[in-house]
Order: C-alpha cells, then structure tokens, then sequence
C-alpha cells in the first residue's frame, strides 16, 4: 500500500506535525477513529479516562494554544470587546485559580465533549452537568458532580452495569447512525463552548454580529479539546483544558503582581 493513502495516525503518530495534519483534517471532516496511540491503550471505559498522548505533545499543543491565542486570537478579541464597550468580569485581585483549574475542565468537559464519544450518556449526564456548570462551584453543584463521575465510573466496579450483548447489538445500530451526524454534534459542541464564554463579559449593548469575535480562543481551544477527546480521552481533555487555563491566568497573576499600580 502507498505509504501517502495512509491516516496520519497510522505512520508516525507520535510525531507533533503529524498530529497537526491530523488536526486539521478533524477539523475538515470529524470522525469517530482512528484513535492516537496512548500510554493506555485500547477503546475502553479505563483507556477513556487515563490515556495520555505519546511524548510531550500535549505540552505541545497547550504552548501552542497559548501563543495563538496571545498573539493572534487574544488581540482580536481584545480588539472587539474595545470597539463594542464590552467588559471583561475577571476580577484581578481574586484570581479563581481553583475553579480555573479544577472544576471548568471538569465540568465543561463533562458538558460538552464527553458525549462525543459516549453518546448514550447523554440524557441522564447532560441535564446534571448542564445544571452544575450554570449553578458554578456550589456545595450542591459538586455533589452533583461527583455523583456523575461516579455513575461514569461505575461500569469498572459493577458489572451488572455493563453491556449486555443484546445491548452491544442495539448500540451498533445507534453508532452507525450517530456516526452521520457526528460533523454535525462535534462543530456544535464547540460553537456552544465559545458561547458559553460569552458570560466573561458584560455585554451592555454590543451588537450581535461583533459576539463571535470576543470568543474566538474559546472556539479554537474546543476545536482541539475535541479533537484530543475523541483521539485520545476525556481525562487527556481536562487536562489539557486545565493546563490551558493556567497559562492566561498565570500571565495575569504575574501582571498584578509586578505591575499592581496599573492594573488597578
């Protein structure tokens, strides 16, 4: 066989430009496979939640998340926010490192890339999850989430959980047909991530064409969360979601630290 007719997956997928290329054509036409080789191999619930990718390619794409988004899609949106009167809500002398770190790759995660690959969760996960993320890091809002992944865990301590044959059966049917909308689910999900983000700013009058500028690292940032989701795992995904936030909200711990005369 052609070595050129081959996915990039399946030459050299440890190599960083061969996941780009493997990136980008996510990004063109996404599907469910091939999936990147990890530290823990295979498809299943374990490999989900535990798989890294090879190497030090995730610090790879996080340090290339941030000089995107520092150099080219933070000023856009920085641009945007300035010429419609829009403010950021970040408050610099309470920086929410935990929340940052912890509870949005989580929560976020749960919300809007775990189905990706785990569809049939959807309709006892999402209302949950949906609900925490709104309600913000309260006592009852992680309670709720730690039953989640709890009920997500579940299958590797109790088998009465698992799929039965007759279950695997129906499940192939639905994935066949899932696949077809599978384009569809996954540029959605990161439409609704940037949007949720929307909620950073307040608004005031900004005219609505002028919203999609202000959360243009948001939408990047979720094209390769997913992507990293579906090659690699949704533990892979809060981790890199949680590296990504510290490196914005480090750059403004270190601004008000050195410079606290101008930033306030």
């Amino acid at each position: 066989m052609n070595a050129r007719r081959l996915s990039p997956t399946t030459t050299k997928p440890g190599l960083f430009r061969t996941q780009l290329r493997d990136f980008w054509q996510f990004v063109r036409r996404p599907r469910l496979a091939p999936r990147l080789p990890a530290r823990v191999a295979g498809s299943g619930l374990l490999a989900d939640w535990l798989s890294l990718p090879p190497g030090w390619s995730m610090l790879r794409w996080v340090a290339l998340l941030w000089v995107l988004n520092l150099v080219v899609l933070g000023p856009i949106a920085v641009a945007a926010a300035s010429a419609a009167g829009a403010e950021h809500r970040l408050d610099l002398q309470a920086i929410p490192w935990l929340q940052a770190l912890l509870w949005a790759p989580i929560v976020e995660e749960l919300v809007f890339r775990y189905a990706l690959r785990r569809f049939s969760h959807v309709l006892w996960l999402l209302p949950i999850a949906v609900v925490a993320l709104l309600a913000g890091p309260t006592s009852s809002a992680q309670f709720g989430v730690i039953v989640l992944l709890l009920c997500c865990w579940a299958p590797l301590f109790a088998p009465r959980w698992r799929l039965t044959p007759q279950q695997v059966f129906r499940w192939a049917g639905s994935l066949r047909a899932y696949r077809q909308f599978f384009p569809w689910v996954m540029h959605g999900s990161c439409i609704a991530f940037a949007a949720i983000h929307l909620h950073n700013f307040d608004l005031l009058s900004t005219q609505w064409w002028i919203l999609p500028w202000l959360v243009l690292p948001q939408w990047a940032t979720g094209l390769v969360l997913a992507w990293v989701r579906v090659r690699v795992g949704i533990g892979a995904a809060m981790l890199m979601h949680g590296a990504f936030n510290a490196g914005p909200l480090f750059l403004v711990w270190l601004f008000v630290t050195l410079a606290p005369e101008i930033a306030f």
